[in-house]
């Protein structure tokens, strides 16, 4: 696997780049072709944070972990990493029946621990009346309403949107295109 490492606030030792590359080095079983992994490791106070990006084909295969010691985070994102990829290949199977650029005969199956959601479900439908108003006043509404989105009519174009809270405390705006 070829590591794309880039620090933010820190220092990438030499150290610190050999724990990534060994540690995203056991994911080479799971593809045909080297694949390329985007890291990003941050210190936001006394959180150390890894950020794993590795696309292949039409995946997008992601994982973030924060902690406050690098090592220990490089460690958690890698399994995370890879129970994903064995998530993903099993959907695969189970879904579509097929061939993806993945190496199935190295891949184990997964086993589920005993709290964990076997598959994910919709377990509640809700229908409400779509007001029209401004991303402004929708931002409002979430906020009192404490949600992380809320969708609303855009008073100006009639469109459907939908406005979210970022992870950085920030408003992200959704305008769909047809």
């Amino acid at each position: 696997m070829k590591c794309n490492i880039l620090g933010k606030n820190i220092e990438v030792t030499e150290g610190l780049r050999n724990a990534v590359e060994k540690k995203l080095s056991r994911l080479d079983k799971f593809f045909e072709n080297e694949q390329e992994a985007f890291v990003t490791l941050s210190v936001q106070k006394a959180r150390q944070i890894i950020e794993v990006t590795i696309r292949f084909h039409s995946v997008l295969l992601r994982s973030e972990e924060a902690n406050t010691d690098m090592y220990a985070a490089i460690d958690i994102v890698s399994d995370k990493l890879e129970r994903q990829m064995v998530k993903h290949k099993q959907r695969l199977e189970r879904n579509y029946h097929v061939n993806v650029p993945l190496k199935y005969n190295s891949i184990p199956a997964y086993q589920f621990a005993d709290d964990e959601e076997r598959e994910p479900q919709i377990v509640k439908t809700k229908r409400f009346a779509v007001k029209p108003m401004s991303a402004e006043e929708a931002v409002l509404q979430m906020d009192l309403l404490g949600h992380d989105f809320f969708v609303y009519s855009n008073d100006k174009s009639g469109d459907v949107n939908v406005v979210y809270k970022r992870k950085d405390g920030n408003y992200g705006l959704i305008e769909p295109e047809f």
